[in-house]
């Protein structure tokens, strides 16, 4: 049936046959199959439903995706091979929803997916950017910022024909709602709800990503994290924050009225999952719209406290909102006097200033506001819930203990294995059943732990891999890899506390070492993935700095056959499907007590890469799983990082001044080799930035990690001992599944029914 209605579909469209149609026809063709199985597929039901807000849908291309959820991906590849054609070409075609910026967004999407896989009555709710972030591309070895426009006349979004009023201080803007169904993997389905502004203009985008941030009814739904280094950005962001969540709770209220729902008892039928702060402001906005419908404003507040949930991703100080008051006077005036009620309310119980939600600065305390106001707090990894409990949020804790518990994220195997990795996931078929739904099921694998011809068999599929890398960066990027090589990658957003600046001195010091003659015996292939935010300039000169390397590196006949430094361009969910297979060590090099958890380490384990890293985030729960010989750990921990700041006892300028290696690696970031590539500009102030600031201690484990990687790439050389890493890593990654994390969360939060 298949077969002849996709044919027959294609015949319809473009007026040929399938074996005549080009990729673009057959994109257009299968998008229209695809939406019409997902038509009908049934919306989960349930008396208890979840609406999961966030800033951030990083939800990647959802053709394959899609296709594998509804059980029909093997046919439909197979159809097309018959005909000629490659359904990872077709599926080239397709844009990828630009909704997200790096681990927060994909999180969220991964949550979306098991949500439904488990069949839970479960929505996201977001904005629909029209540009997303931006898109990376490389100019004289520097990022520039250009628009990144996805959404297509056909395309994935549904125009539902709902809209709700938003009101400002000086307007009132009128939102339409779009949806993209979410497919669970052989379940139902639920939605992701992306509200936009009705009238958004595009037009008004000037050179590069730049635009009057004070048109709001034209811009608000045009970019995520518009530039914030000024008021009319920050302003901006508290607009789209509360736009998201007024009508994010309008609809709520509105599906609860149209079920019959007894909105004093909205707890009993809705759960509200607040994703990091940025969609806080919904407390206030439900308590008014619930006075709104006559309910009084003290069991306002109650039912509230009663419904949402708050998850903390981060314990940086700069990350956690904090909104001067006068701000959201002059955006949003109608939820200042319920937010300084909330405040006022917390003052008379608790007399300790550190929790007030409105501190002495008249700034609002997002996070704090979610925790007086919620009754779930939730870290995501089991030392960042202890670090949130025993320092950054203690005075919190010892007030609530009850409402602090863990959830360790996951990550969906759809996508990150029987999607991006088709050998890899025939391999594990051959030896393991039942995994693509229990991920536990992969600890099958260990009993061939030490079986020859099945590590053997594993080195082919990383292999097979790694050519496919070669070939897809060479095609897409005119980047030139070596599939022989190691593939030692690092992709994720470009922060300093994640220290790609380290990696960056790794490269300086291996450029080094093959100049003076000590080559490594096998070639090393350092991939790099990173978009720094446009206002955050010293992340913009570390990436400047690593295209300057690239150059050099590249341009060295000495060093060329040994070492290979490359940055991807516009690092995104599809160049992450193509990297994270092919990959040998995944580097995940935080500062300890910096990474909330992370997520690619876990999608790079599942993958068979072996984890270099800090004991931060879930590298301490990867650790655990896999054992010492299985992962090349380094550096101080948590505690000790926690000590240096509290202590002001770390000085970067004292390694330099001190340690004759670490200065010759600082220093050849201004040397004459590299000035003559880069600009003399910001290869100076990163070099600055590393010896009189260094604020997340890049120097402090710099020789250790040097080590640790130098004793990674000693082992990778025992073939069939790095097979058995790789292979104890793929068995014990199950733990990482988000449909375990998605489980967790409805047993302890969400008590879905």
């Amino acid at each position: 049936m298949l077969r002849d209605e996709l044919n027959n579909l294609v015949q319809k469209r473009s007026q040929k046959a399938l074996s005549e149609a080009d990729d673009h026809e057959i994109y257009g063709a299968l998008l229209e199959y695809t939406k019409e199985k997902l038509d009908n597929t049934p919306v989960i039901q349930g008396s208890k439903k979840l609406y999961y807000i966030s800033a951030e849908f990083l939800i990647g291309k959802l053709l394959s995706n899609n296709l594998i959820n509804l059980g029909i991906y093997e046919e439909v590849a197979e159809l097309l091979k018959e005909n000629g054609k490659s359904l990872a070409d077709i599926e080239e075609r397709e844009p990828e929803p630009s909704l997200g910026n790096g681990g927060l967004g994909r999180l969220a999407a991964c949550f979306l997916d098991s949500i439904a896989t488990l069949g839970m009555s479960g929505d996201g709710i977001g904005l629909n950017y029209h540009m997303g972030l931006f898109k990376q591309v490389f100019e004289n070895r520097r990022q520039k910022e250009v628009p990144n426009p996805w959404i297509e006349p056909e395309g994935w979004l549904r125009d539902t024909g709902i809209s709700f009023e938003v009101p400002f201080k000086d307007f009132t803007l009128t939102s339409a709602l779009y949806d993209i169904d979410v497919a669970g993997y052989e379940n139902g389905k639920n939605k992701l709800h992306l509200f936009d502004v009705k009238g958004v203009d595009e037009s008004i985008i000037k050179d590069g990503i730049s635009f009057d941030k004070k048109e709001v009814a034209k811009n608000l739904t045009l970019f995520l994290y518009p530039d914030d280094s000024d008021e009319a950005g920050n302003l901006l962001r508290i607009y789209q924050q509360y736009f998201m969540v007024s009508n994010g709770a309008q609809l709520i209220l509105k599906e609860c009225e149209e079920k019959g729902f007894e909105l004093r008892k909205l707890h009993e039928h809705v759960a509200i999952q607040i994703n990091d702060t940025h969609p806080s402001m919904v407390i206030p906005e439900l308590i008014r719209l619930l006075v709104q419908r006559n309910i009084d404003f003290n069991e306002a507040i109650e039912i509230v406290e009663k419904t949402c949930a708050y998850t903390n991703h981060t314990i940086l100080a700069e990350a956690l909102e904090k909104w001067p008051i006068h701000y959201l006077e002059q955006v949003a005036p109608q939820i200042v006097p319920i937010i300084k009620e909330l405040d006022v309310r917390v003052r008379a119980k608790f007399h300790n200033p550190e929790v007030a939600i409105i501190d002495d600065k008249n700034r609002v305390h997002m996070a704090h506001m979610d925790i007086h106001y919620g009754y779930s707090v939730n870290g995501v990894a089991a030392l960042h819930t202890e670090i949130l409990k025993n320092s950054e949020l203690k005075s919190f804790y010892d007030i609530y203990p009850q409402k602090f518990n863990n959830k360790t994220n996951g990550i969906t195997f759809r996508r990150w294995l029987l999607h991006c990795n088709h050998e890899l996931t025939r391999w594990i078929g051959k030896y393991v059943d039942g995994f693509q739904k229990d991920a536990e099921k992969l600890e099958g694998l260990l009993k061939y732990a030490d079986d020859a011809a099945v590590l053997d068999e594993l080195l082919e599929v990383k292999h097979e891999k790694k050519k496919q890398l070669s070939a897809y960066l060479k095609e897409t990027q005119g980047l030139e890899i070596n599939p022989d090589s190691i593939f030692d990658i690092q992709v994720k957003r470009l922060h300093e506390y994640k220290r790609q600046q380290m990696n960056a001195l790794y490269a300086i010091y291996k450029y080094l070492e093959i100049k003076a003659g000590r080559k490594p015996a096998t070639p090393i292939t350092m991939i790099f993935g990173a978009k720094a935010a446009p206002a955050y300039h010293i992340a913009k000169d570390i990436i400047h700095l690593i295209l300057c390397i690239q150059q050099l590196v590249e341009s060295d006949p000495e060093v060329a056959p040994y070492l290979n430094v490359v940055m991807a361009e516009n690092y995104n969910v599809t160049m992450a499907e193509h990297l994270i297979p092919a990959c040998d060590i995944s580097e995940q090099i935080s500062l300890a007590s910096k990474e909330a958890s992370g997520t690619g380490n876990m999608k790079f384990m599942l993958n068979g890469a072996v984890t270099l890293g800090t004991k931060d985030g879930a590298n301490v729960e990867i650790h655990e799983l896999v054992g010492d010989d299985n992962i090349y750990i380094f550096g101080e921990t948590s505690d000790q990082v926690i000590a240096h700041y509290k202590n002001y006892d770390y000085r970067a300028a004292d390694y330099y001044i001190n340690d004759e290696q670490i200065r010759e690696l600082i220093n050849f970031i201004i040397s004459p080799e590299m000035m003559k590539i880069g600009e003399p500009y910001h290869l100076l102030r990163i070099h600055a930035e590393l010896i009189q600031k260094d604020w997340f201690m890049t120097l402090l484990d710099l020789k250790a990690y040097i080590e640790a990687k130098e004793r990674a790439y000693r082992d990778y050389d025992d073939r069939r001992a790095w097979s058995k890493k790789m292979l104890v890593n793929i068995a014990k990654a199950g733990y990482f599944s988000s449909d375990r994390t998605i489980a967790q969360y409805n047993e302890d939060i969400w008590k879905l029914k």
